[in-house]
């Protein structure tokens, strides 16, 4: 199962982009025995400044045609890491070739777009710059893929 980030904005060189690249590699590599991976990040800019209504249609470009669609969303629902695992596992095993993790930009994703979802997750109820939204859920994948393998990383 291909994993997609699908997200607005661009990371500059710096400790989000090295921090989110590291765990995406570290995922590839131990999710591929467990058919999970590779994993890209497809960006995108509203460079007109139209705000959520303007991302949506950029963000849904990008979205694989056939994917399941997680919108990344403070009103989504709260999973442990081993329920993430759970889940990405699940969605493998229902034959889900591509799998699009949607982060918008710094007010959100458009109604419309979450809509379309078929599932949303909050990293919390806390709000979270959409940059470190990316870090954190690189990371929390490659921990789902340890978490899989049976790996020492995640310790319960």
């Amino acid at each position: 199962m291909r994993i997609h980030i699908c997200a607005v904005g661009r990371m500059r060189p710096g400790p989000e982009r090295d921090l989110t690249t590291d765990y995406l590699d570290r995922f590839t590599r131990t999710g591929r025995p467990l058919a999970l991976g590779p994993a890209q990040i497809h960006e995108v800019e509203d460079k007109r400044g139209g705000g959520m209504a303007a991302e949506a249609p950029l963000l849904a470009r990008v979205i694989p045609q056939g994917a399941l669609m997680v919108a990344m969303d403070e009103r989504g629902a709260e999973h442990t890491s081993p329920e993430f695992a759970t889940l990405l596992g699940r969605w493998r095993d229902a034959g889900h070739q591509d799998l699009a993790f949607v982060i918008g930009g710094a007010d959100g994703i458009d109604r419309s777009l979450r809509a379309q979802a078929g599932h949303a997750i909050s990293l919390g109820r806390m709000v979270w710059p959409h940059m470190l939204v990316r870090v954190m859920l690189a990371e929390q994948l490659y921990r789902a893929s340890t978490i899989l393998s049976g790996g020492p990383y995640h310790r319960s």
